[in-house]
């Protein structure tokens, strides 16, 4: 099978502070997977804060170079994608969804105006009419419509709501990676597992992979096909997801897992269909 996303070996370091003195801060160290084109999956990186995971989510964006390896996207080396062209090519295909929805919007700026400008952006849309059908569809498949967010300002949305409107934007684009950097923690409780359900559909029925960033361990025991486990930028553990997460190797998975009645979690996970 070939690639859809293809870590090698990548890399990260920062340098911190002047030249005399200065501390180098490995932040991703020697880090390999693949995700296969031909099988969508959810691929969870998991870690508590400063493990890593966000800055490896950050380098398959290509919003952070890394500093060796390489990440290929569709066989296309990301240190190539360089020209706004090629940018947005990119793009395209691959979407993130950030972890405070309402940093992702500008507050005085209408969410309509967004899809709008988002959907002409990515894809030829016809007239007005075209693209409030096609931002409508998007709309509809996190749960919402059209006349609910028409008009609207972030504000006036809750925090579920708005991570809606964030997923549905993504997919306005009609990508093929999705990543998602903790998008459930700024989230109320009661809400989480119906966007965790959400990115379970993306997988099955539009054929959407997504990296899943969090340090939830029950959220990603639920939907998860395969994990890494991050602690201080290295990869810990790996592999299938229940498979580790119910038998962690490791003593840091053990550590996070111990944390957690995972299968209780899982079992009492029901597919919540609020469109809140």
């Amino acid at each position: 099978m070939s690639a859809l996303l293809d870590v090698q070996h990548v890399c990260k370091t920062f340098t911190r502070g002047g030249v005399f003195p200065s501390r180098r801060i490995h932040a991703v160290n020697d880090v390999s997977f693949r995700i296969e084109a031909e099988k969508p999956e959810i691929f969870t990186i998991i870690g508590e804060s400063g493990s890593g995971k966000t800055t490896l989510a950050r380098m398959i964006l290509n919003i952070e170079p890394p500093t060796s390896g390489a990440l290929l996207f569709d066989g296309i080396d990301l240190a190539t994608v360089q020209s706004s062209a090629d940018r947005m090519a990119f793009m395209h295909k691959v979407q993130p969804i950030f972890q405070n929805p309402f940093e992702a919007f500008n507050p005085l700026k209408r969410l309509d105006r967004y899809l709008f400008i988002t959907r002409r952006r990515f894809l030829a849309a016809g007239d007005d009419a075209d693209i409030d059908i096609a931002v409508d569809d998007a709309l509809r498949r996190v749960g919402l419509s059209l006349k609910e967010v028409r008009h609207r300002y972030p504000h006036e949305l809750s925090g579920g709501q708005l991570q809606r409107v964030a997923i549905a934007r993504a997919l306005l684009s009609n990508p093929r990676l999705i990543v998602a950097d903790e998008p459930v923690s700024m989230v109320d409780a009661s809400l989480r597992m119906s966007i965790v359900n959400l990115f379970k559909t993306l997988r099955d029925d539009l054929g959407i992979s997504i990296v899943y960033v969090t340090h939830d361990l029950a959220t990603a025991y639920y939907i998860s096909d395969r994990i890494i486990v991050m602690q201080k930028g290295n990869v810990v553990e790996s592999g299938e997801a229940r498979a580790v997460l119910n038998a962690p190797q490791h003593p840091y998975s053990r550590q996070l897992r111990a944390a957690v009645l995972l299968p209780e979690v899982a079992a009492a996970a029901a597919p919540a269909t609020t469109s809140s």
